[in-house]
C-alpha cells in the first residue's frame, strides 16, 4: 500500500510531501530545515531513494540538495531549470519506480515557471497523487508573474493549458497536492479549503471552467504584490543552497541589544502585539512569532541586515530562527529571552510603549474633533474594496521606506486584522512618531459609524 504524508509550512503558505511505499519514498518540494522530512521517513521506516522538485522555488531556499546528499537519494530536477549542480534533469513523460508497484511520472506544466513540472503518482497503473507544486492548486493555480515580466502573459496562458492537460490525463479521483495555495503570495488567488481533486477542480477550478482569453485576462487584473525577498530565493535555489544551521544563537544583553540598534541592525520582537505595546526595547520592530513572520520580515528588512531576536522562551526564538532559515535568513546575529524590563535595556532606561485601540475608538477621537492622521498599511487590492474616509495608504511592505511621508500629527495605524498594524506601529514608534495601533477586524469599520470610501481606484 503506498502512502502519502503532508509536510505543512502554515507560516508560508506551502506544503511538502512524503510520498512512497512499504520501503522506499520520494520527497516533493522539501523545505530547507530537512531535518523533520528525516523524521517524517524514519516513522514510516522507509528510504528516502529519491527528491523530486517542481520548480526552482521564488518563495523559499529548498532543502532538496542537501537532503539528496544526505540520503544519498537522487534529485529529480526539471531539466530546463537552469542550475549550478549535479542532479538527474527530468523531462516531460520520465518515469521513476520508487517501490515496488509505484510509478513516479513526469508531466510538463509550464506556467507558474517555464520548466515548471509535476509529478503524477500510480499504484499497479491506477493513478493515485499528482504532486502538482505551483500548476494546479486548489480552487486556482500558481501566478505567472514572478520570472520575468514579458513572459507574464504566455505563462498565464501555459498554466492554463497545464491545468487542462492534467485534468485530461489523470481521472476525477485522483488527489490533487500542491505545493502552494495555502496563503502563499506564489498562487494567484487565495482560495478557501484543505483538500481536493482532479474532479472538483474540473468543476470549479476558473482554469478549467473559464476559456483561455477570459481566465488570461482575469489572472491578470488579479495579481497582488511580490514579496521583495522573492528576488533572492531563485538564485539562491539555481546556485545550490547551503546545510541549514539551525543552533541557538548567541545570547545578548541590555548593552548589546543597544550597541546593534545604534549600528542601524534589526532588533525583532516575536511576541505577541499585546506585550510588544506595553512595553519594548526602544528602536525595536515586532513581527509576531505567531504571524507570517518569515514573509513580512524577510518582505521588509534590507537584505542581508544582521537580526536580532527577542522572545519569551528560547523555544520561541528555535521556531523563528527555523521559519526565517526558509526564507534564507540563516543565523540571527544574537537572541534574548526573559524579562524585557530587566534582561533587553541598560541599566537606568525604561521601556517604550504605544496605546492600542479598536475603530469604535477611532470614531469616538474623530467625533470630538481630534486632529489624527489614518494610516491604512493594507495592500492596494484590500484597499480597492473600501477605505476609511481621508485615510492615507502606505502598504506594509513599502512602510519602512516611506516613513516620511506620513503626516505629521498622532498616527492611528490599521491594517485588516491586527498583526500589520502592529508591525508598522513599531516601525513608526522606532521613528519616533506618535502612534496608536488599531488592532481589530475591518469590518468593524462599519459597526463604529466610520465612512468609507468604496472604489475601483486606491488611493
Amino acid at each position: 500500500m503506498f502512502f502519502v504524508d503532508t509536510l505543512e509550512f502554515e507560516g508560508l503558505g506551502n506544503r511538502s510531501y512524503l510520498a512512497g511505499g512499504p520501503g522506499a519514498a520520494v520527497v516533493i518540494d522539501p523545505p530547507r530545515d530537512i531535518d523533520q522530512v528525516i523524521a517524517a521517513a524514519a516513522r514510516r521506516g522507509v528510504r528516502i531513494a529519491y527528491v523530486a522538485e517542481t520548480h526552482v522555488h521564488n518563495d523559499y531556499v529548498t532543502g532538496g540538495l542537501e537532503l539528496a546528499r544526505i540520503t544519498g537519494a537522487r534529485y529529480l530536477v526539471p531539466a530546463g531549470a537552469s542550475v549550478a549542480y549535479a542532479r538527474t534533469p527530468v523531462a516531460d513523460g520520465d518515469t521513476f519506480a520508487v517501490d515496488e508497484g509505484l510509478i513516479l511520472r513526469a508531466v510538463a506544466t509550464p506556467g507558474h515557471t517555464p520548466h515548471h513540472t509535476s509529478y503524477a503518482l500510480t499504484e499497479d497503473g491506477r493513478g493515485v497523487a499528482a504532486f502538482t507544486g505551483g500548476s494546479l492548486l486548489i480552487g486556482t493555480v500558481g501566478r505567472p508573474d514572478l520570472v520575468e515580466p514579458r513572459l507574464t502573459e504566455e505563462l498565464a496562458r501555459a498554466q492554463h493549458a497545464s491545468a487542462h492537460r492534467l485534468a485530461d490525463e489523470l481521472d476525477d479521483e485522483v488527489p490533487v497536492l500542491p505545493t502552494h495555495g495555502f496563503g502563499s503570495f506564489c498562487s494567484s488567488s487565495q482560495d478557501e479549503g484543505d483538500a481536493t481533486t482532479i474532479g472538483q477542480e474540473r468543476k470549479t477550478n476558473d482554469a478549467l471552467t473559464l476559456d483561455v482569453d477570459t481566465f488570461v485576462a482575469q489572472m491578470l487584473a488579479g495579481l497582488d504584490d511580490v514579496p521583495a525577498y522573492y528576488a533572492h530565493m531563485g538564485p539562491a535555489n539555481a546556485a545550490g543552497p547551503a546545510p541549514v544551521d539551525l543552533t541557538p544563537p548567541r545570547r545578548a544583553d541590555g548593552e548589546e541589544i543597544a550597541a546593534r540598534l545604534a549600528a542601524g541592525e534589526w532588533v525583532v520582537d516575536l511576541r505577541s502585539r499585546m506585550s510588544f505595546a506595553e512595553g519594548h526595547v526602544a528602536g525595536s520592530f515586532n513581527f509576531e512569532g505567531e504571524g507570517k513572520l518569515a514573509t513580512y520580515l524577510a518582505w521588509l528588512i534590507p537584505w542581508g541586515k544582521p537580526v536580532t531576536l527577542l522572545a519569551d522562551t528560547p523555544e520561541q526564538v528555535a521556531d523563528a530562527q527555523r521559519e526565517l532559515a526558509r526564507v534564507g535568513i540563516d543565523r540571527p546575529a544574537a537572541a534574548a529571552t526573559g524579562d524585557p524590563a530587566t534582561g533587553w535595556v541598560r541599566a537606568g532606561e525604561q521601556l517604550a510603549s504605544f496605546p492600542r485601540a479598536r475603530f469604535a475608538d477611532l470614531a469616538d477621537v474623530r467625533e470630538r474633533g481630534e486632529d489624527v492622521v489614518v494610516l491604512d498599511v493594507r495592500r492596494d487590492s484590500e484597499r480597492a474594496g473600501g477605505f476609511i474616509d481621508g485615510s492615507v495608504h502606505i502598504p506594509i511592505h513599502e512602510l519602512h521606506g516611506r516613513i516620511s511621508e506620513v503626516p505629521e500629527g498622532t498616527v492611528w495605524v490599521h491594517c485588516a486584522g491586527g498583526m500589520r498594524a502592529a508591525i508598522a506601529a513599531s516601525l513608526l514608534d522606532a521613528a519616533g512618531r506618535d502612534v496608536v495601533a488599531v488592532d481589530d477586524g475591518f469590518d468593524a469599520t462599519t459597526e463604529a459609524g466610520l465612512p468609507l470610501t468604496r472604489s475601483d481606484h486606491t488611493g
